[in-house]
């Protein structure tokens, strides 16, 4: 009986530090996926592209979409 209730604690402190593990990473990938899509809306509004601000700010695509188009519309400065 006290070997079950040692290992009953000792799976309760690990599921606990698991979950706070987990949270500590959807809290990083939350401030990752608002700094990107922070990006993509501030140049999207400042070029006027209406239709992609309004994709990146309604559709939630896991930084996929504002990588997209910050890759696809980043301006070459090396031509002139």
């Amino acid at each position: 009986m006290e070997l079950w209730t040692l290992l009953s604690t000792n799976l309760e402190a690990q599921n606990d530090l698991f979950f706070a593990y987990f949270m500590l990473a959807v809290a990083l990938l939350a401030i990752r996926e608002m700094i990107w899509k922070g990006i993509a809306l501030w140049k999207a509004g400042k070029r006027q592209q209406i239709t992609w601000f309004i994709f990146i700010f309604i559709f939630n695509t896991a930084w996929l979409l504002p990588i997209i188009y910050l890759i696809s519309n980043r301006k070459n400065k090396n031509l002139k």
